[in-house]
């Protein structure tokens, strides 16, 4: 009998719901998988680590827990540096989506929701192909 392994995949909503970066600040990320979250109405980012089958944060490696630590940190800076917030928003969830993410928005004073928790407030505002390439362009 061949033993099977099981290999990453992103869960659907978070493929549907993000669009893919490569890097930031000129930064790939190892461990993660980095995407947009497709909503002008905050700079959103959602980071999963590329390991099968994780639902916490406590199911990686302590080595991989550390490794998560510091590419949230790359993220988290180069977020604050880039949109300075007046609070960024860092939490692995996961009530609606099982599967390990971590999201790190940037929230102001003066966004749609404040201060009230992103989710439920507004309907999605997807980004049109223009606005997507300079939020992109934005993050590199």
């Amino acid at each position: 009998m061949t033993g099977t392994t099981t290999k990453f995949s992103l869960a659907p909503e978070l493929l549907r719901d993000t669009i893919p970066l490569k890097s930031i600040n000129g930064n790939s990320l190892s461990l993660c998988y980095l995407g947009l979250m497709n909503n002008q109405h905050f700079p959103w980012l959602i980071m999963v680590p590329q390991l099968p089958n994780l639902k916490e944060i406590i199911d990686l490696s302590r080595s991989d827990q550390h490794k998560l630590m510091d590419e949230i940190a790359l993220v988290s800076n180069h977020i604050q540096v880039v949109f300075s917030p007046d609070k960024l928003n860092v939490a692995a969830l996961g009530n609606m989506v099982a599967q390990l993410h971590i999201h790190i928005i940037a929230r102001t004073q003066n966004d749609t929701a404040w201060p009230n928790p992103v989710w439920g407030h507004a309907p999605t505002k997807p980004y049109s192909e223009e606005e997507k390439l300079r939020a992109i362009n934005r993050l590199k």
